[in-house]
Parts: structure tokens; C-alpha cells; sequence
């Protein structure tokens, strides 16, 4: 199972949670990661945890002003990438391009996407997983497992139409290990999840809730 703590851009201390992911990871056959803003990417990779960005560009070196590029994210230490995130939209052609400039850099991806149909259309791009997150249950502790399993569920299976070997994850209101083991049982690989580690007053405590019935 992966899991996959996205920060956002929380105010939280990136390496302390990311001290905390490696920590826990040692415990468990589950593998964790951290996925920091970018200019973070350095110190968290230095703590030794597997670290992530949360979004690479199309693009490639050259006039981008503001843009960031896969090569400089894979130089500070991470080793995959987050894209099409719901608060960091794409479009299809952007996405392609994406998800090629991360393999160029030899960073693997999560491509996320809204619902199934969606999902479909993400993995057809080639991308190592796909994750599905409903927007509208981003942060609000209530996980897509829960509110509408059958999401998850179709999910898979139009990943899984495209490519029978995709990795499907799934995202939105996941915070502890029931709501992880509820995604496995849907067919899920993986979770992403943010405030639940992230605002959490013990990251390390609030992870090895999360992986305990693992």
C-alpha cells in the first residue's frame, strides 16, 4: 500500500513531517512518501524520506519564468511527482506533456483526476498510477470510500480498461487506517492524503494510525 502526504502549502515544519514519514516507513511493509512545496524539496529529501513534488510543468529547459522544471525537482532529491492535482489543474495536451517531462527526468507519477471517466483518460497517457479524488471531498475528513465507494470501485475499472496492470490510489478525506484499509478493499493501491498528517499535532502518531491495520 502507498501512501502518499501530500502538504499542500500548510504551515506546517515540511521536515519534521517528513522525519516522521521515514520513521514510520522503517516499521511497515506499507511504503510511505512526502510531497512538500518546491522550494522545500531539498530539505525534506534530505531527511531520507522518499519524497515527491507536487507538480512538474511541460516543459523543458529554457524561457519559463515561473514554471517549474521536472530535471530541477528530480536535482533536489525527489523521485516522483504529483499532477493534475484538483488545486492544480491541467489540461489534457499540458498533461501529456507533464507526464512525458517527468519521465524524461526519470521521476515516476500519480496523474489525479475527478471520477472515473477522468481516470480512463489519465491513464491512457501512460502515467505510473492514476488517483482519484472528488474535489468536493478534499479536506473535509470524510473519505471518498465512505461517501460514495462505488467511485473508487469505477475507478479501477476504467484504469483498468486502458490498462489492466494500472495502479489506481485514491484520494479526498482519507485520515486514518479504517478509511486506508476501506480503499484497499475497493481496489485501491495506495491513498493520498494531506490535513489528516499534515494539521496533525503528531505526524508521526497520526501516520502510524494510518498504517497500523496494515
Amino acid at each position: 500500500m502507498f501512501v502518499l502526504v501530500n502538504l499542500k502549502t500548510y504551515p506546517c515544519d515540511p521536515v519534521d513531517v517528513a522525519e516522521a514519514v521515514r520513521d514510520v516507513d522503517e516499521t511497515t511493509d506499507a511504503r510511505l512518501a512526502v510531497a512538500p512545496q518546491a522550494a522545500h524539496l531539498e530539505r525534506v529529501a534530505e531527511t531520507g524520506a522518499e519524497t515527491w513534488a507536487q507538480h512538474v510543468d511541460p516543459i523543458d529547459y529554457g524561457s519559463n519564468t515561473g514554471h517549474t522544471l521536472a530535471e530541477t525537482v528530480a536535482e533536489a532529491g525527489a523521485t516522483g511527482t504529483l499532477i493534475n492535482h484538483s488545486e492544480h489543474r491541467q489540461k489534457l495536451a499540458d498533461l501529456d506533456g507533464a507526464v512525458r517531462a517527468a519521465r524524461r527526468a526519470d521521476l515516476e507519477t500519480v496523474v489525479c483526476a475527478n471520477n472515473p471517466a477522468q481516470i480512463g483518460a489519465a491513464a491512457a497517457l501512460g502515467p505510473d498510477a492514476v488517483a482519484v479524488e472528488p474535489p468536493e471531498l478534499i479536506g473535509t475528513g470524510t473519505p471518498v470510500s465512505q461517501a460514495d465507494p462505488d467511485v473508487v470501485e469505477d475507478a479501477v475499472e476504467a484504469a483498468r480498461n486502458v490498462d489492466r496492470n494500472a495502479s489506481v490510489l485514491c484520494g479526498a478525506g482519507i485520515s486514518t487506517g479504517d478509511d486506508v484499509v476501506a480503499a484497499a478493499d475497493l481496489g485501491a493501491e495506495g491513498v493520498l492524503l494531506a490535513s489528516g498528517v499534515a494539521k496533525a499535532d503528531d505526524p508521526e502518531a497520526a501516520l502510524e494510525d494510518l498504517v497500523a491495520p496494515l
